[in-house]
């Protein structure tokens, strides 16, 4: 135990001699002067764990959210999350491990992220996926590198429907000279305007990246998009939110080569924005191309199941120039996180949290219609748990107001118009939860509010 406890001057002389410097200062010497610090650090005299935590408790309190009924989404999302999730990733074997370098060693680890795998694909209606990415924003980055390498061509085309943060990921991802990125705008009901499509595509596209429900949570037919992109020989990319899966076409029938998410609501609290996890599915023909690994099943001489790293394109494992990504870390731990929670749910449990979302939403949705004044932004185009409504007054006053009544009640798209608001719903939220959202809105609405 030893090499855990910290070193003491006699043992930092040892390695001065043997290394043949007088102190520390003598291997800053290529860090200039004016980068290195000459004084003490300005930190706090040292603390109990019980101040510690009082402390860092008053800090948590601060927060808003945890206490309020959340009709907040647009990327995040308040889902119920089994307590046996939280039980299995405390396990010591998957808590305090890291990346499976060693497969021998990390059977558990290779096959719970072999499951994963399967999932995924089967969830998308993909062929092969990989073993994670950080969160879906890279992961829809990374999609757009492993299009424009499939396919030798330097353009993507993004839906103007698209999270704009997402956006901005892949905007960061390919900020370089010969990369080009052009945004297809959405017509009034919020789909595609596929002839602008037609027109940017023209002169060598490697892909197009569409959200499936949109930002706005809008669910558009994939197959029209897949047509024109395949009739110019490039690649359909969607970004696809899980839990509308069950209920909806798969998007690899729908024509898509390459699916992208966000895996968050699968088992994983928002925790202010992270630790979250991506994931990434293909046609068998690209699996070569995917960024990051893959697990395979294989056999031992003696017959046995046994679990192997198939495929590892990272830069630290093969010649730099054959390397598709730099990822970092296979996020195993909250791959487990969707492993264990899609098998607790089962198949007709995740319809079930899926099909109370669609109901939800539009329940709430058909209630706040009903209050003078409010309307549907995207009239015509159905929508899954997500939906943007005008108010008759501004969607800050309400977002304020409801506040006050412990409300989270969704996210001001001013861009849309002063009074829009994106509003969600999961199969959390209850009847009376909903019932006092409209009530509160419509007393803000006739002046009643704060």
């Amino acid at each position: 135990m030893s090499r855990f406890i910290p070193n003491r001057a006699e043992h930092f002389e040892k390695m001065f001699r043997a290394i043949g410097v007088e102190g520390i200062s003598d291997l800053l010497q290529s860090i200039p002067l004016k980068y290195q610090l000459k004084e003490d650090l300005d930190l706090p005299d040292p603390v109990s764990e019980l101040e510690l935590q009082r402390e860092f408790e008053g800090y948590a309190g601060r927060n808003t959210g945890a206490d309020k009924i959340c009709f907040l989404g647009a990327g995040a999302y308040d889902h119920f999350i089994p307590a046996a999730v939280d039980h299995v990733l405390l396990r010591s074997e998957f808590y305090t491990a890291y990346t499976p370098y060693q497969a021998e060693v990390s059977q558990g680890t290779l096959q719970a992220v072999f499951e994963y795998q399967s999932m995924i694909a089967r969830l998308t209606g993909m062929e092969a996926a990989n073993a994670s990415m950080y969160d879906g924003a890279s992961a829809a980055a990374e999609a757009c590198l492993m299009a424009m390498r499939v396919t030798r061509k330097q353009r993507i085309l993004i839906a103007g429907s698209l999270n704009p943060r997402w956006a901005d990921v892949v905007r960061t991802y390919l900020k370089r000279d010969d990369f080009e990125i052009n945004e297809i705008p959405f017509l009034e009901d919020g789909t595609l305007d596929l002839s602008i499509a037609a027109k940017l595509i023209e002169g060598g596209t490697a892909a197009i990246l569409v959200q499936y429900p949109s930002y706005f949570g809008l669910i558009e037919d994939l197959q029209p998009i897949a047509d024109l992109i395949h009739e110019h020989k490039g690649l359909l990319i969607v970004a696809a939110d899980p839990v509308a899966l069950p209920l909806l076409r798969s998007p690899g029938d729908a024509g898509a080569d390459i699916v992208v998410g966000e895996g968050q609501s699968m088992g994983i609290p928002m925790s202010y924005g992270g630790p979250y996890i991506g994931f990434m599915a293909a046609r068998k023909k690209l699996a070569r191309k995917m960024p990051g690994r893959i697990i395979g099943r294989t056999s031992d001489r003696a017959d046995q199941v046994g679990y192997v790293l198939t495929l590892q394109t990272r830069e630290q494992h093969i010649r730099r120039e054959k390397a598709t990504s730099n990822i970092c870390s296979n996020q195993a731990l909250m791959a487990l996180a969707n492993t264990v929670y899609l098998s607790l749910m089962g198949e007709s449990g995740f319809r079930e949290v899926s099909n109370q979302c669609f109901q939800k939403s539009h329940y709430l949705h058909q209630k706040l219609l009903e209050i003078p004044g409010v309307s549907s932004v995207f009239t015509d185009t159905p929508f899954f748990r997500e939906f943007a409504v005008s108010f008759p007054v501004s969607s800050l006053e309400i977002h304020d107001g409801l506040m006050e009544e412990g409300i989270l009640a969704g996210l001001p798209i001013v861009e849309l118009g002063e009074g829009v608001m994106l509003i969600t719903v999961t199969e959390k939220r209850t009847k009376e939860e909903m019932d006092l959202y409209v009530k509160s809105v419509s007393e803000i609405c006739r002046g009643g509010g704060r």
